[in-house]
C-alpha cells in the first residue's frame, strides 16, 4: 500500500528535531533547473507568478536566492518534519515510533511542485511552488507538462517494488492531477471526509485536511494492507458510509 498527500504551504524549519536519519530528493537536478528560473524572477514577478503578496513574494525570493546544492542537515529538514498544515496537523509525526518512521519512508510519498515527489526523509530546504503554478520554459508552459510522466513512473516504480498495487490518494486535485492514472498499474482509492450540515453532508476543507492527515496516520501506524481496513477508520467520529461510497471512493462522514 502506498500512500499519496500533498505538501502544505506552511513550514517549520524551527522547532527541534530528536529524528536525525534523512534521505536526499530523487529529483534533485530537475529542481535545480526550476530554481534557477526562478532565481531569475523579482519579487513582483513572482507575486505575480504565485498571486501572493509583495510580504510573501519577497520571503520566497529570499528563500530561492539561498536555495543551493548539497542539502545536508545543517541548511536543510526532512520534508515529514518541515511541511506544517492541517494534512500534516491529523499525521502527528512527533507521534510516530523509529519504527513507524522507517515504516512511513516505504510507504508515503508527498507530491511537491519542486521537487516531483518527495519520500518523507527527504531532505528539503524553504521553498512555495504550489503544483499548479503556471512557470512556463523550455518546452513547457506549466508544471503538470515539466514533470511530465516522471511523478508516475516513480509512484509506479514504489508499487512494483512493494509488490502491490494498491495506491491511496490523500492528495489534493491540485497536486493529483500530477499522476497519469492511465500509466498506471494500481487500483486507485480515494477517501473523502464529509460533515453532516443543514441537512446534507459536505466537505469542508479544513475539517477534511486534517481528516486525511488523521486516515495517514491510521494506515501508518497500524501497518494497513487492505482497502477494506481502511473502512475501519473512526476517529474523532467519522464512519464509514456504506450508502455514499463506491468502488474506489471511500466516504467517511460525521454529525
Amino acid at each position: 500500500m502506498l500512500i499519496l498527500i500533498s505538501p502544505a504551504k506552511t513550514l517549520d524549519f524551527i522547532s527541534e528535531l530528536t529524528y536525525k536519519e534523512y534521505t536526499i530528493p530523487g529529483h534533485l537536478h530537475k529542481s535545480e533547473q526550476l530554481v534557477r528560473q526562478l532565481k531569475n524572477l523579482t519579487p513582483q514577478e513572482l507575486s505575480d507568478l504565485m498571486h501572493i503578496s509583495s510580504k510573501l513574494a519577497m520571503l520566497n525570493y529570499e528563500r530561492y536566492k539561498e536555495w543551493d546544492v548539497p542539502f545536508d542537515d545543517k541548511n536543510a529538514r526532512q520534508a515529514i518534519f518541515a511541511f506544517k498544515g492541517d494534512v500534516y496537523t491529523g499525521i502527528d509525526i512527533h507521534r510516530f515510533t523509529e519504527k513507524d518512521l522507517e515504516y512511513t519512508q516505504k510507504h508515503l510519498r508527498i507530491l511537491s511542485g519542486l521537487h516531483g515527489l518527495l519520500r518523507p526523509l527527504d531532505l528539503i530546504r524553504p521553498y512555495r511552488l504550489e503544483m499548479g503554478t503556471k512557470l512556463t520554459g523550455r518546452g513547457y508552459k506549466n508544471l503538470y507538462e515539466f514533470w511530465d510522466s516522471e511523478i508516475t513512473a516513480s509512484v509506479q516504480a514504489v508499487l512494483d517494488e512493494q509488490g502491490d498495487d494498491l495506491l491511496i490518494n490523500m492528495a489534493s486535485d491540485e497536486y493529483y492531477k500530477g499522476i497519469n492514472k492511465k500509466q498506471l498499474k494500481a487500483r486507485i482509492i480515494t477517501p473523502v471526509f464529509k460533515e453532516y450540515k443543514n441537512g446534507t453532508y459536505k466537505f469542508l476543507s479544513v475539517y477534511g485536511k486534517k481528516a486525511r492527515g488523521m486516515m495517514t496516520r491510521f494506515i501508518l501506524q497500524n501497518r494497513l494492507k487492505t482497502a477494506d481496513e481502511l473502512k475501519l477508520f473512526e476517529e474523532e467520529g467519522y464512519y464509514f458510509n456504506d450508502m455514499q461510497s463506491d468502488r474506489d471512493t471511500f466516504v467517511f462522514t460525521r454529525g
